[in-house]
């Protein structure tokens, strides 16, 4: 696991003890879950070797949490890495935090043999657009989704 250090910055893995607090995380990115609910999601990533969640700490308190998955992309014929969550708390936004944490998610999707990392982001949030073009990250794509259930 890609563990990266900054002055302020601490970007590590998730542990359990971190399941409240990646629950709040959660909420600010608009998924609320209880603690428990947390937890049960962090160990079904931590199950499957091709996921990772990472959190970003500050001064002993997290303040971010991106999540990752790698998978072989038919269409590329290569492994490509899709993050699935990238939040910081409102807080701590614009102090470096989100590009330590995508530096970190483009080591680990290194480390993973992908070849591309992709991020989407719900198409109100223009502050997380300008983040990721500022980032280096393009539009190619507009993505559909049809819910098959209730989450």
């Amino acid at each position: 696991m890609p563990r990266r250090s900054h002055p302020l910055i601490h970007i590590r893995s998730a542990r359990h003890g971190d399941a409240g607090d990646v629950a709040a995380l959660f909420g600010v990115l608009g998924y609320p879950c209880s603690a428990d609910e947390a937890l049960a999601r962090m160990r079904a990533v931590a199950a499957e070797a091709d996921q990772a969640l990472l959190v970003a700490e500050r001064g002993g308190m997290l303040c971010g949490l991106l999540a990752l998955d790698a998978m072989y992309y038919l269409p590329l014929g290569a492994r490509t890495c899709r993050i699935t969550a990238l939040v910081v708390t409102p807080a701590h936004q614009g102090e470096g935090i989100g590009h330590e944490l995508l530096q970190a998610a483009e080591s680990w999707a290194r480390q993973a043999g992908a070849v591309r990392i992709e991020v989407t982001s719900a198409a109100h949030r223009e502050r997380a657009h300008a983040f990721y073009r500022g980032s280096g990250y393009d539009d190619r794509s507009i993505r559909f989704v049809k819910h098959l259930g209730d989450a």
